[in-house]
């Protein structure tokens, strides 16, 4: 009798289980989600022929295995080898390769800019020592950083929380400047109040000396072996944004003879001792109990343990009080933007190079700014008489960002977007709203606990987590496909350890900013 793998989200994680249990297993996967799109956080949205991508995904991995995965999916353009894509390449996009006009399913070469917008002036992220940084700054403030690094070098505080670490690779004087306030307005939490493994996670290599040893790779290459991850220069992007890739392997997983049923959603796992031998859902034609030799969840730790019978309270406690970050995002269509001008770049309709800008101006909500112009033009509807762009705020579900109208909420990040001087109020042609819950998994609440229900999941022989929300873990998503081939490796007897699952994406040298 064949096997039923019963899979938790339609998200990146959830659709490569999927997708290595058809090429790998005579396992039958069904995929159960509850939105009514693919993709999850990775999901691109539309609205009236333009396309959003909530978050900003790009496309890049030390990891061969997933470079080789996605491009099994999706050619790049221009044909580079695997390797260019890995090591961050520049590639001739003269060179044969599937043509964008004429292909959908391909992967675009984008450069990677990324920049802070601070004192309405541009600032390279991760900053950079370059005339700019010093003529935005000022003389006596560079000398201040300077000394205060110096400082830091040669006391370290004990890295407890994550203005600890800050301090330790970048000194207090430039953690001030370019890093308090802004990682403060998106978990709406003071640092010191988060835990140092946010930082080991997102920052990881990164230090000052990492971004002068990159400036001085610029001018002597040899110098300039490895780049952090959070120094590359460019990277690959679907043609249609990062929804298109799920999708199309949404597509293929069911042409292979798996299920995606979407609007469906979990309402309770049973078990019989530490195995589950069912699933409850609820979805379009009506409550159904799907029996299951394997669960593979990819939903939030608190949903799943409240899905789960007899939870004992210390593992109750810890997952319902593991906090989250959510965001709405406006997404918003003008005749132009303001910021190419101001700079004297020479870019269409005014737009800046960037294809998203962290946003550190004081007296503003808003946290973050993508140019989906600058990610792919076919994201646009009109690309060339128009920008389309995404006003990003991070808030918590329940909180009064979160609960404000749409109508109220569009209203203030067009004023906010004008009032920091990014746009006229006149140049806004359409708007649209998104929400998305969950977005980021907080270090901090429970979390110092985590391990607690770690141990308690690690029971169940039969019942895997993986992906950024199912394992708690601030996981991109390559390391999210990585976590879920770590779950089929599991079950097909090449892994011997569930440790090796929750290892994914915890070395110290790997980061991808997002």
């Amino acid at each position: 009798m064949t096997q039923t793998a019963l899979i938790i989200g339609a998200g990146p994680a959830g659709l490569a289980a999927a997708t290595e249990l058809l090429k790998r297993t005579d396992i039958h996967p069904i995929i159960v989600e509850q939105n009514d799109f693919i993709g999850g956080i990775s999901a691109t949205r539309t609205y009236k022929g333009n396309r959003l991508d909530m978050g900003g995904h790009r496309f890049f991995s030390k990891s061969e295995k997933v470079c080789r995965w996605w491009t099994e999916v999706m050619p790049l353009q221009g044909a580079p080898s695997t390797d260019d894509l890995l090591f961050n390449r520049r590639v001739d996009l003269s060179e044969t390769g599937p043509d964008p006009e004429t292909n959908d399913l391909v992967m675009l070469n984008r450069n990677r800019v990324s920049r802070i917008y601070y004192l309405q002036s541009f600032f390279d992220y991760p900053v950079s020592l370059n005339i700019q940084t010093i003529r935005n700054l000022g003389f006596m403030k560079m000398m201040k950083i300077g000394f205060s690094y110096l400082k830091s070098v040669i006391h370290k505080r004990p890295e407890i929380s994550l203005e600890d670490f800050f301090i330790n690779r970048f000194g207090q004087e430039l953690y001030e400047t370019f890093f308090r306030d802004y990682t403060e307005k998106l978990w709406g939490v003071k640092c010191s109040d988060i835990a140092a493994d946010w930082g080991a996670q997102r920052v990881k290599g990164l230090s000052v000396f990492k971004v002068l040893l990159n400036f001085a790779g610029k001018a002597l290459p040899f110098l300039n072996r490895q780049k952090e991850t959070s120094l590359i220069e460019s990277f690959w992007y679907p043609k249609l944004g990062p929804g298109q890739l799920w999708e199309e392997i949404a597509r293929r997983v069911e042409q292979a003879g798996g299920e995606v049923r979407l609007n469906t959603r979990v309402v309770k796992i049973n078990t019989q001792g530490n195995t589950a031998v069912s699933v409850v859902v609820d979805g379009p034609n009506g409550t159904q109990t799907i029996p299951a030799d394997y669960v593979l969840s990819s939903m939030p730790i608190c949903d799943l343990t409240a899905a789960l019978p007899d939870v004992p309270d210390n593992v109750k406690t810890v997952s319902q009080g593991l906090a989250y970050r959510d965001f709405r995002t406006v997404g918003l269509l003008l005749n132009k933007m303001k910021l190419g001008y101001t700079l004297h770049e020479s870019i269409l309709n005014g737009m800046p190079k960037d294809t998203w800008i962290y946003v550190q101006e004081k007296g503003v909500k808003l946290g973050r700014v993508q140019v989906f112009n600058n990610w792919s033009p076919y994201l646009v509807h009109d690309f060339k008489n128009t920008v389309w762009i995404g006003l990003e705020y991070f808030c918590r579900e329940g909180d009064d960002l979160w609960n404000m109208s749409d109508s109220d909420f569009t209203a203030m990040a067009v004023q906010e977007a004008v009032s920091i001087g990014l746009i006229d109020a006149k140049d806004v042609l359409d708007t649209v709203n998104f929400k998305v819950p969950k977005a980021y998994p907080a270090y901090f609440g429970t979390y110092n606990r985590f391990d607690e229900v770690k141990t308690w999941l690690n029971e169940f022989s039969n019942l895997f987590v993986m992906g950024r929300n199912g394992m708690h873990h601030y996981n991109n998503m390559d390391h999210s496909v990585l976590t879920a081939m770590a779950v089929v490796d599991y079950i097909c007897g090449t892994g011997t350890d569930k440790q090796e699952i929750w290892n994914v994406n915890t070395e110290k040298s790997y980061h991808e900013d997002k």
